[in-house]
């Protein structure tokens, strides 16, 4: 699937959505983008064509759902794969490791983001892949994480842009395969 159209059409017609809820946790599901193998195929080669015109050595994935997506770029594009771990993910005692804290993302959760120190080197070129992008403060984390490892921040790749505000969009060098509103 290398038609671009197509793939927008197909991301919106396998896409799940709750935020119609009155609970307040409402949600996107995107499983049914994980579901459908062509689908999943066009993912890493979609997203790596936003930034064909980039160099870039590390795709960084968020943990949970950020990773995945992550993968399929790095393994499109030929570069390393390094997640982003939560800070309740378990550590392994003796690893040094990149920190970032920032205090609130979409759900109004404090965001700790760290990464192995080994993983991330000056010279790198680092391109962030994730599903989806409301307020950019899980980005703003992990560039933080790249600026720590003294890399470079190459942009954000996002299956889905929810942001709001332009100029972080620009800031963060957001692009994206969808916009909320086509959802």
């Amino acid at each position: 699937m290398s038609d671009p159209h197509d793939l927008r059409r197909r991301l919106v017609r396998a896409h799940g959505d709750s935020r119609d809820r009155t609970d307040g946790y409402a949600s996107a599901d995107v499983t049914g983008w994980w579901r459908d193998p062509g689908l999943l195929a066009a993912l890493g080669p979609g997203l790596s064509a936003l930034f064909a015109d980039e160099e870039v050595t590390v795709v960084l994935g968020p943990q949970t759902r950020g990773t995945p997506l992550a993968a399929l770029v790095a393994l499109h594009r030929g570069a390393g794969l390094v997640e982003a771990r939560k800070a309740s993910a378990p550590v392994e005692d003796g690893v040094d490791w990149w920190e970032s804290a920032l205090p609130r993302d979409y759900r109004d959760d404090p965001i700790h983001f760290r990464v192995r120190r080994a993983v991330l080197a000056p010279g790198d070129r680092v391109l962030l892949v994730d599903d989806w992008i409301e307020t950019g403060t899980q980005a703003a984390a992990c560039r933080r994480l790249v600026a720590l490892a003294g890399a470079e921040w190459v942009g954000a790749a996002v299956v889905v842009d929810g942001l709001e505000d332009d100029a972080r969009r620009s800031d963060l060098r957001v692009r994206s395969l969808l916009r909320d509103a086509e959802l």
